[in-house]
């Protein structure tokens, strides 16, 4: 031991208790381990204080006398916090850091001596020093700097517990999820992911995407989001085909692809997600073919049954009394209710079937919201209705497809003043709260009863009762709203008192623009 070494401070010596003793204490119990500290120092007095006052902050202590023996012990277990004398004899604290940095990279090593100069200072830090102590210290000195590497060590555990949950959590997804960096190297691929585009490699953390992906459109979708402008943030949603092999068979698949930023809009990359989709593709087509099929069928025959009605009205068969004519016009009013049905059907199979994958962009809620609103101005002036958009002009950003949310929006608004008497209210609006976008539409009509709120988003639901058996209509407006909502990942609710009016609300996941 050098004699320079030696010193006449006393790190077991009573010292008033301060804040920095009590958050080291404290801050131990926010760990979910206890923290293990070997203390390398050829002093016995600065090996025992520094042992007693650790193990009194709840560490499990280790002490080496010499370089030589702390490099065994750190062979052979792992040590959370490192007390290192730079000047000892035989092996130099030197050595012994760099090897210790090589056998645990997250160890924290807090460098002491009696030489505290800035060239040791620096070359400690090179090596990969957290911080540096000069003898003489106090305890509170020491507890300084445990007290800083105990915050480094909470944030480093507090990193790779987030990691680690997030990495289960992806790989425990059922769709196909991988993330790429600006440059397009892959950052996180999951095994479902690999499964899905038949790749048979395991591990392809850092391989450029085209080493990975060999789908031209799935290539292109990732080129697109990488090279949208920092003003715009869409999501890339297209359909791809991969071609069956020995094992599987042809699979369609949903892919989405959006851009990676951080708060400041900066490009940091892609993240693309696969969902196989074929069943529903097939099952889907099964159902649109017989839609499609009745629909068709049924509207030719009643468009023809339409002309006859009217020529016969018309008197080409012949005069006609006034009952004969009153019960004409209640056929052809039914007839003209089937044929929008017929024509309703066919809508909600095509909306249905691109709800399946479709392009999403950021929208802006409250300017659809408003936009609507003025559309059915005349419809709701003409029913001597009062009809606004009642919320503040603020951006209200979703994730979303703009025709479907403007039917979303239309068959709420259209809804209300078919269901509104005259003279009635009906007030529209858009707002953030939490993570959601809300739409509300609000009206003063006739209400609907609690035991029917349940069933009107079902296909065909009315409610009839007196006040509302004479208004037209195919059932399938809320039907559609309600599956349009869903593939938004959103969800509508209802809030109605017959006599006093209805609301409804709907949540969006809101936009990170």
């Amino acid at each position: 031991m050098n004699e320079n070494n030696k010193h006449t401070n006393d790190l077991s010596s009573k010292q008033p208790e301060n804040k920095s003793d009590n958050f080291v204490k404290e801050s131990m119990e926010e760990i979910p381990f206890q923290p293990r500290a070997l203390v390398v120092d050829d002093e016995e007095r600065i090996r025992d204080s520094c042992e007693r006052m650790l193990e009194e902050d709840g560490f499990g202590v280790s002490c080496a006398k010499n370089g030589e023996e702390g490099l065994r012990i750190i062979e052979e277990t792992h040590y959370d916090i490192v007390l290192l004398d730079l000047m000892m004899a035989g092996l130099s604290g030197f050595d012994v850091l760099a090897r210790i940095k090589s056998l645990h990279p997250d160890s924290v090593v807090i460098v002491i001596t009696g030489y505290a100069t800035i060239e040791h200072s620096i070359e400690a830090m090179k090596k990969g020093a957290f911080d540096f102590l000069s003898k003489p210290f106090s305890p509170q000195d020491l507890r300084r700097v445990v007290r800083k590497a105990i915050e480094f060590i909470r944030t480093l555990q507090d990193i790779a517990t987030e990691k680690s949950r997030m990495r289960v959590l992806v790989n425990l997804l059922t769709d196909g999820v991988m993330t790429t960096d600006n440059k397009k190297n892959v950052a996180l691929a999951n095994p479902v992911f690999l499964k899905m585009i038949r790749c048979t490699q395991t591990n392809v953390q850092g391989y450029k995407v085209e080493q990975v992906v060999d789908n031209p459109k799935l290539l292109d979708m990732i080129d697109q989001a990488v090279d949208q402008p920092a003003d715009s943030f869409a999501e890339i949603a297209e359909e791809i085909v991969v071609d069956g092999d020995k094992e599987s068979e042809e699979a369609i698949l949903g892919a989405k692809c959006i851009p990676f930023r951080d708060r400041l809009g900066r490009k940091l990359g892609t993240v693309t997600v696969l969902n196989d989709i074929t069943a529903l593709k097939k099952l889907d087509q099964v159902k649109s073919d017989f839609v499609s099929m009745v629909a068709h069928e049924i509207k030719g025959p009643l468009n023809s049954v339409l002309m006859l009605l009217d020529n016969v009205k018309s008197g080409l068969a012949g005069d006609m009394n006034d009952k004969q004519t009153e019960i004409l016009e209640r056929v052809s009013d039914r007839i003209h209710s089937l044929t929008s049905l017929s024509a309703e059907l066919l809508d909600l199979a095509k909306i249905e079937s691109g709800l399946i994958n479709q392009e999403k962009e950021e929208l802006d809620l409250c300017e659809l919201a408003a936009a609507q609103t003025e559309l059915y101005q005349d419809k709701a002036a003409a029913n001597n209705i009062s009809l606004d958009f009642a919320g503040e002009r603020t951006r209200v950003p979703v994730m979303g497809n703009l025709t479907n949310l403007e039917e979303v929006i239309a068959n709420l608004v259209s809804n209300a003043i078919s269901y509104t008497p005259e003279n009635g209210r009906i007030r529209v609006s858009a707002c953030l709260e939490g993570d959601y976008a809300v739409l509300k539409v609000s009206d003063t009509g006739y209400g609907i009863p609690p035991e029917e709120q349940d069933r009107i988003f079902q296909r065909f639901c009315r409610v009839k009762n007196e006040q509302t058996r004479f208004i037209s209509g195919t059932g399938l407006g809320l039907a559609i709203v309600k599956s349009i909502v869903e593939a938004h990942e959103g969800l509508i609710q209802v809030d109605s008192k017959p006599g006093e009016g209805t609301v409804f609300r709907v949540y969006l996941p809101r936009s990170a623009g």
